[in-house]
């Protein structure tokens, strides 16, 4: 018998079918070991020894495996064709080594197949190979340098810029992308500019529209027509006047087909088209990669979907050119092509991504298929099939047209058109557009931001006479680069040879994770927090985050790929000046890092106000100075340098409804008792406050809840939100008040009665402020009629994992399903899993640690031996608050030292080192 180990249960059940009962498949699922989070994984000081540990899940499998292999002939690594996959045979084969599963007999084969077919997999099994060491070395190095940099540079986060999460190799340059683009668009100022269009008739009637290009034979930029007086006095002077054909130009041209899919284009074209974001398109791809049902047979539908190589073998391009003949003729086949990838540092050895059998068309398959993964399937396959098609002919005219203005000046006007002669490839596939990136300066010419080279013109020749039906001046402003969308970052990165195609979808969702970007349709926008970090990476790490730097380090693990250079001596070279680097900053002060950022970030946390005052000056004192403070629990904010003789705060960027220091301390209205009602600003965003603080009573105050614009709210909508909360009334049969408010979850509503509590969400604001009895009624008892509870009402948490009884203290440590995310509990102390760490695979040593953290830091409850030092007076004697003796008191000996406070709170960043993720 052959064991055979593939990554995915599904791949292993449709090879099994394939290869008959000769042949054990098993399913590794995916890694079976990886690097553990925590501090000395990766030794740099013993020759970068790595620490690697096998999970629960894996080690069952690796037990299944070590099993089959007792009555084995032969061991196949079949793990996908790409350097993860490598990696994955590797870290197999050396587990079974160390436990001695292999026989002295048994043959080890490593083969790799790119399509899950019968042919394909048939075909790889005639030509095994030993584990690739060079590929495994690259893969070895890359994780090395991720896990260095993410440990070690998130500690330093931690410390002088508290707030933070992480930084990585890759995911810190792409945020860099993001940030640039960012402030692109903060920096573009807009300009003005005229067009002039004349819509005119030949002599048959017929429509030909045209656009003033040149005034007196001097050429025309974008921006020369600046004002409506200018546009409006050349509108005039062309009004009634003669208009004649100067010259035609008639230009042949093709346009040439796209190669066939790799895996940044098609998350790109997936994006564009069917508005998949990467992970989802990776996803979608993986399934038809593995095999669908079809007719009651598993089959594979399309080739491995992680590469960066164009071109595809010849045996495919064959069939692909069969499909375009039966189906469109052979005038649609002049010839084969061949691709060569113009990415950066692209993997030629891989095949691009195509159908596994071009016969199989979109429409016949697609009553198999989930909606999404037939939308994917058709975009496969008609990139693969046009990627061999003809080039589509066009036939491009313009027509210059001059005409005497009324002015006496000499205009010219340009009509441009063009014609589909063949439409060859076009008649299965067209790309999808990016936005363009519109960098407007004055002086220079932009393209035509229209589509006038697809109008069709009529017959013109030379001398013809037209005349004018309309001539229009229409106002345009310059508009900044859009903001990158999850193609056109991964299309840039792409383009500067940063990440590899297996990164691109996890480095996009990190970012997210990270809340470092968040998605606003379609768009990725920085937070704050995200902007913070490049700003700091930028100033004390700037060659970590260079582009050109993160690609060179890409250039140089494909040397490694290819036995061209020793994977240690990069990473020896690398660690050297990046610890350098790090020793440099290590007793820079919180305050330096800050005041280094307020430099930075200054145009963007302290716009200009156009009036040439100071943008730091505090609005609220006159006479401090703003800059960024840090807090670890709530994040980045301004607030006033004279604190804490001045208190004012504010939000680290003001919202898009508009300039929120503008608004802070506008007064609203008066109530009846004549107290101001104003609208303020702080570090949490705008809220609405009653009066003024007297002494130490706080006045009242309502944030102003998401999809109320503060811009614009009035002073009766303020007066409702400080009402809040509001009684209802009381309910007519149970008796108890009914009450409507705002919490930290929206707007709800509560019942109260004999002890307990019904809570019933509402959906908007409005609801709060205007719900009557009568609704207030039906909706409570809807809700009990449902058998719904209210989440404040909860059922006990789920439980995800047992991981046992706690090594040192006794108690049973679990993972927890809780409202917030997964969490790991032990004798009335919880702490968070990192949402990095998949809970099911949480290790005993990392939840103890993560308990641990959580003691050192203030959280959960002490344990009862620590409790039991503690003097404790009896209940029958303890007296009164007020009357509380000195002596009842915890001991002055007891009382941890303000200094000692501080030092566990500064070295508190230095323990979450084990839970850092790159």
């Amino acid at each position: 018998m052959n064991v055979v180990i593939v990554e995915s249960a599904a791949k292993a059940k449709t090879i099994n079918k394939y290869l008959g009962s000769g042949y054990k498949v098993i399913a590794s699922y995916g890694h079976v070991r990886d690097l553990p989070a925590k501090d000395g994984s990766v030794e740099p000081e013993q020759d970068f020894a790595m620490h690697w540990e096998v999970d629960p899940k894996s080690q069952k499998i690796m037990r299944e495996i070590a099993d089959a292999l007792k009555k084995a002939d032969k061991l196949i690594l079949a793990t996908d064709p790409d350097r993860e996959g490598e990696a994955i045979s590797w870290h197999i084969l050396q587990i079974l080594n160390q436990k001695k599963a292999l026989n002295k007999n048994t043959e080890v084969e490593r083969v790799a197949f790119n399509a899950i077919t019968k042919q394909s997999i048939l075909a790889a099994l005639k030509e095994p190979r030993k584990i690739d060491e060079p590929l495994v070395d690259a893969y070895l190095a890359r994780r090395a340098l991720d896990y260095l940099v993410g440990f070690t540079l998130s500690p330093v986060l931690w410390r002088k810029l508290p707030g933070s999460r992480s930084a990585g190799r890759v995911q810190s340059v792409a945020l860099r992308l993001v940030c640039d683009r960012e402030a692109e668009i903060e920096a573009f100022r807009t300009d003005e500019y005229w067009t002039i269009e004349a819509l005119l008739s030949t002599a048959k009637g017929e429509d030909v529209r045209s656009r003033l290009v040149a005034i007196d034979g001097t050429t025309l930029k974008k921006l020369d027509i600046k004002d409506e007086a200018t546009a409006t006095a050349i509108r005039q002077a062309l009004i009634g006047q003669n208009f004649r054909v100067a010259s035609i130009e008639k230009k042949a041209t093709k346009r040439n087909p796209f190669p066939p899919f790799t895996t940044s284009t098609l998350q790109m074209d997936a994006s564009r088209k069917l508005g998949f974001s990467a992970k989802q398109t990776m996803q979608i791809a993986q399934r038809l990669y593995e095999g669908v049902d079809i007719g009651g047979e598993t089959v594979g539908l399309i080739t491995y979907m992680r590469t960066d190589g164009v071109q595809i073998v010849p045996e495919a391009v064959g069939h692909i050119r069969d499909v375009i003949s039966a189906e469109f003729g052979k005038n649609y086949t002049p010839f084969a092509r061949e691709y060569k990838s113009k990415a950066k540092n692209a993997q030629e050895a891989h095949e691009a991504i195509r159908p596994t059998d071009p016969r199989r068309k979109p429409d016949q398959v697609r009553r198999y298929l989930e909606k999404d993964q037939a939308a994917l399937y058709d975009l496969i396959w008609k990139r693969a099939i046009s990627s061999q098609m003809a080039p589509a002919d066009i036939e491009q005219t313009a027509a210059e047209i001059e005409v005497k203005g009324a002015d006496g000046k000499a205009y010219g006007m340009r009509a441009n058109g063009s014609v589909l002669l063949f439409d060859g490839f076009l008649k299965v596939y067209e790309e999808g557009r990016d936005d363009r990136v519109l960098t407007i300066q004055k002086g220079k010419d932009d393209p035509s931001d229209d589509d006038s080279d697809n109008r069709r013109l009529p017959a013109l020749a030379v001398g013809d006479h037209l005349k004018d039906k309309e001539i229009s001046a229409d106002q345009h402003f310059t508009q900044p680069p859009p903001r990158f969308s999850e193609a056109t970052l991964v299309k840039r990165m792409e383009e500067l040879g940063i990440g590899r195609p297996s990164t691109y979808a996890s480095t996009m969702a990190v970012l997210v994770d990270r809340d470092y970007v968040r998605i606003e349709k379609k768009r990725l926008v920085p937070e704050d927090k995200g902007r913070l970090v490049i700003a700091f990476l930028e100033s004390f790490f700037k060659k970590y985050v260079e582009f050109d730097f993160t690609a060179e380090l890409e250039e140089k693990l494909d040397l490694i790929s290819n036995d061209e250079l020793a994977y240690k001596d990069v990473l020896r070279d690398f660690w050297r000046d990046f610890m350098a680097a790090v020793g440099e900053i290590k007793d820079l002060r919180v305050g330096d890092v800050l005041e280094a950022l307020n430099e930075m970030l200054g145009p963007h946390v302290f716009p200009d106000k156009g009036d040439g005052s100071d943008p730091r000056l505090c609005p609220k004192c006159g006479s401090g100075r703003l800059s960024l403070k840090i807090s670890g629990k709530y994040g980045a904010f301004i607030g006033c340098g004279n604190y804490p003789e001045c208190n004012y705060t504010r939000q680290l960027t003001q919202s898009a409804d508009g300039d929120a220091n503008a608004l802070d301390g506008k007064i609203l209205g008066y109530n009846d008792d004549g107290v101001a009602v104003t609208l303020r600003t702080g570090r949490f965003g705008p809220y609405i406050q009653l009066g003024e603080a007297a002494g130490d009573e706080k006045p009242k105050r309502s944030s102003i809840p998401k999809g109320i614009d503060a811009a614009t709210l009035d002073f009766e909508k303020a007066l409702q939100l400080l009402s809040l909360p509001r009684e209802v009334g009381a309910h007519p049969d149970e008796g108890g008040a009914i009450t409507a408010g705002l919490g930290r979850f929206g707007p709800f509503i509560v019942h109260e009665n004999a002890g307990t509590k019904t809570y019933v969400n509402l959906e908007s604001i409005e609801d709060v402020l205007t719900i009557g009895l009568n609704r207030a009624v039906t909706l409570i008892a809807e809700k009990r009629a449902g058998g719904g509870k209210s989440r404040f009402q909860r059922n006990a948490p789920k439980v995800l994992k047992d991981l046992g009884a706690h090594p040192s203290e006794g108690g049973a440590v679990q993972v927890l399903e809780g409202r917030y995310g997964p969490y790991v509990t032990h004798n009335k102390v919880n702490a968070t899993v990192p949402r990095a760490k998949d809970p099911a695979s949480l290790t005993m040593d990392e939840a103890v640690s993560l308990l641990a953290e959580r003691v050192a830091n203030g959280g959960g409850k002490k344990s009862k031996s620590s409790r039991a030092a503690k003097p404790k007076a009896t209940k029958a004697a303890k007296p009164e608050k007020a009357a509380k003796p000195a002596a009842a008191k915890k001991p002055a000996a007891e009382k941890k030292p303000a200094a000692a406070k501080k030092a566990a709170k500064t070295a508190a960043p230095a323990k979450k080192l084990a839970r850092a993720k790159a």
